[in-house]
C-alpha cells in the first residue's frame, strides 16, 4: 500500500503554521484523527520529544498510543521539516507503528504545509485486507483535518465550529436518505400500503390493480432516490430539489386524502419538518470543510 500523502496550501507564514500544528492543545482542536495530545516531560538534555495521544472512537471506547517528535529540519530559504514516530499497543487500533513527517514551504502566497507517513498493520493478512479500507480514511480525514486548519488560520473559525457544522450537514443528508429508503421500502414496495394505493389512484386515472403495480415502481424510485443522498456532488442539488418539491408534495397528498391532514404525525408536519431541515441543510453548505481542498498525490489535485 502506498504512503498517505496530503498537501494544502494555506495564506500565512510558516511560523503561525508552525506554531498551529506543533502545540498540542491547538493541534488537537484541528485534526479529527486525535482527541487528545499531551507532551510528556522532556529533560534538558533530550533530543526526542515523547507525547501521549488518544483517539475517541465512540462512547467510552478510546485509543491510547505514544509518539515521538524524531527532530527538526531547517533550510536557509525558511522550509521546515518535522518527523515523527508514532503507535499504539491496543489492539483496537489496525495501526500498530508507523513513521512520516510535516514539511512548510514558505512561497510568495504563504506556505505549502504537507504530510506523509505510513504505517505497519496488526493482524496479518487480516489486517491488510481491513486497511485497504481504513487507509483511504485516513487519508479523508487528514485531508479534511488540514482544511479545517487552513480556515481556522485564514479566517478564524474555530475548528468546533467548522466541525459542528460538518457533521450536522452529513447528519441531515444521511437522514434524508434513511427517510426515502423507508417510504419506498416499507410502505409501497413491502406492504403496498392501502393509503398509498387510494392517493395514488386519486390524483390519476390508474384502476386500483394498476395502481398496486405503480406504487411498487414508485417505491424502487425512491429508493434509488435515497442513495443519491449518499453521494457528496449531488446533495446540495437534492436539498435545492428538496425545497421545490416539498409544498407540491404536501398539497397533492391533501387534495388526493383530506383525511391525511388530520391523522397523527401527519403528511404536513412531517414534510414541513423536512422541508426546514432541507433549508438549514443548504445554509450549511456554505463554507462547508472539505478534503476536496487537497493535494492527495504528488503534483495532481485529490
Amino acid at each position: 500500500m502506498k504512503p498517505i500523502y496530503v498537501e494544502i496550501e494555506i495564506e500565512s507564514d510558516v511560523e503561525k503554521i508552525w506554531v498551529y500544528t506543533q502545540q498540542p492543545k491547538l493541534h488537537e482542536q484541528w485534526d479529527l484523527r486525535f482527541s487528545s495530545i499531551t507532551y510528556n516531560e522532556k529533560l534538558p538534555e533530550e533530543d526526542v520529544q515523547t507525547f501521549t495521544y488518544s483517539t475517541k472512537v465512540m462512547p467510552g471506547i478510546e485509543i491510547v498510543g505514544w509518539g515521538e517528535s524524531k527532530g527538526t529540519h531547517e533550510k536557509a530559504s525558511g522550509e521546515k521539516t518535522s518527523a515523527l514516530h508514532f503507535g499504539t499497543e491496543q489492539l483496537l487500533s489496525p495501526i500498530a507503528e508507523g513513521k512520516g513527517y510535516w514539511k512548510y514551504i514558505p512561497h510568495e502566497q504563504g506556505t505549502t504545509f504537507l504530510t506523509q507517513y505510513d504505517y505497519k498493520v496488526r493482524f496479518g493478512v487480516f489486517g491488510k485486507l481491513v486497511d485497504r479500507f481504513f487507509r483511504p480514511f485516513m487519508g479523508w480525514g487528514t485531508a479534511l483535518s488540514f482544511d479545517v486548519l487552513k480556515r481556522w488560520i485564514e479566517m478564524g473559525e474555530s475548528p468546533k465550529t467548522q466541525y459542528r457544522r460538518f457533521f450536522a450537514f452529513y447528519a441531515i443528508c444521511f437522514l434524508f436518505a434513511f427517510v426515502w429508503l423507508y417510504q419506498g421500502l416499507v410502505p409501497k414496495v413491502l406492504t403496498q400500503h392501502p393509503l398509498e394505493i387510494s392517493m395514488l389512484t386519486q390524483l390519476s386515472p390508474l384502476t386500483a390493480a394498476q395502481g398496486s403495480t405503480a406504487i411498487i415502481w414508485i417505491g424502487g424510485a425512491e429508493m434509488l432516490f435515497a442513495c443519491l443522498w449518499l453521494i457528496p456532488k449531488l446533495q446540495k442539488y437534492l436539498l435545492k430539489l428538496h425545497i421545490v418539491i416539498f409544498p407540491f408534495l404536501t398539497l397533492s397528498a391533501i387534495i388526493a386524502s383530506p383525511a391525511v391532514a388530520i391523522a397523527p404525525f401527519n403528511v404536513i408536519t412531517l414534510n414541513i419538518t423536512l422541508w426546514i431541515l432541507s433549508i438549514i441543510g443548504l445554509l450549511l453548505t456554505e463554507q462547508l470543510p472539505t478534503a476536496k481542498s487537497c493535494k492527495r498525490k504528488r503534483g495532481r489535485a485529490a
